[in-house]
């Protein structure tokens, strides 16, 4: 338990959550004055020594590593670029040592033309020429680049190294014409969002019917049966279960006798019409037949 002020203590408990060793539950109570009953301020739970945790957020500017750069790939401007600076504050060279060297002063031999242009032709025809898929998908050649280190001798007008470390050429022989991804005057898109959101599709025309129970199958053939020509009253629409409900009802008052009317003639009761055993005065059809002389 810590005690955090007056009357606030956090109480510490270990966590038993699967995969999370080493973590622990803090609960912040608070208890007011002359109260007795404790107020839960906060919950948390809080890593401790050997807890499991996330690496350290890196921006995303700086996730990028050296090698990353691919042939199709391209870096961001970087304006404030602290390896480079501008083209009329270029120092470092001193025009004596250059031309001793150029001379060859202190080796034995030197390459020859043939050995030179045999080197230069295959630097040239190489993975850093002017025909690699990188410099075919580069916006600017390496001659504008400001990571570009010219060559010493008669090679310089051709041939350089590059000197970033971001790009897949760094420390190798590149042509004045090759290109990659990493040039330092080139920049990438920007995308505007993470995401383009779309417009939302609304039809009002659209209803969802949405009915509270299942209308049995009878039901709907005697909502189909019902005559067309029996108008409705206007504002309260045909309900199938409605029209089964009044059928019903109509079959169960014609069922039930009415109490007002005259009882129905038993068939016990003598008829008074006459009976067909009872004479019938009236004249017989029968002719007499007459006799022969």
């Amino acid at each position: 338990m810590v005690v955090e002020g007056d009357r606030l203590v956090t109480h510490v408990f270990e966590a038993l959550v699967p995969g999370y060793r080493g973590w622990h539950w803090a609960v912040t109570v608070a208890r007011p004055p002359r109260g007795r009953a404790a107020t839960v301020c906060e919950v948390e739970l809080l890593p401790g020594d050997g807890a499991l945790l996330a690496p350290e957020w890196v921006p995303w500017a700086e996730r990028l590593q050296p090698g990353d750069v691919g042939p199709a790939d391209a870096l961001p401007y970087l304006a404030d670029d602290p390896r480079l600076e501008q083209g009329y504050e270029a120092t470092g060279e001193d025009a004596d040592v250059l031309a001793i060297y150029e001379l060859g002063l202190g080796r034995a031999r030197v390459l020859s033309a043939d050995g030179r242009a045999q080197a230069l032709t295959r630097w040239y025809d190489g993975d850093h020429g002017p025909h690699a898929p990188a410099a075919k998908a580069a916006k600017a050649p390496c001659s504008t680049c400001g990571f570009f280190m010219k060559l010493a001798g008669s090679p310089r007008t051709v041939f350089g190294v590059c000197a970033n470390e971001w790009s897949p050429d760094d420390g190798r022989v590149v042509s004045t014409d090759h290109g990659c991804g990493a040039h330092s005057e080139t920049d990438a898109p920007r995308p505007a969002a993470l995401w383009n959101p779309s417009e939302p599709v609304i039809d009002e025309r659209d209803l969802e019917v949405l009915s509270a129970h299942a209308v049995a199958p009878e039901i709907v053939e005697v909502a189909d049966a019902a005559a067309p020509g029996e108008p409705s009253e206007p504002g309260e629409p045909d309900v199938p279960g409605q029209i089964a409900l009044e059928q019903d009802a109509e079959a169960t008052a014609d069922a039930v006798p009415d109490r007002d009317a005259e009882p129905a003639p038993s068939a016990d009761v003598d008829d008074p019409s006459p009976s067909a055993d009872v004479d019938d005065p009236s004249p017989s059809t029968d002719v007499p037949a007459t006799s022969q002389h």
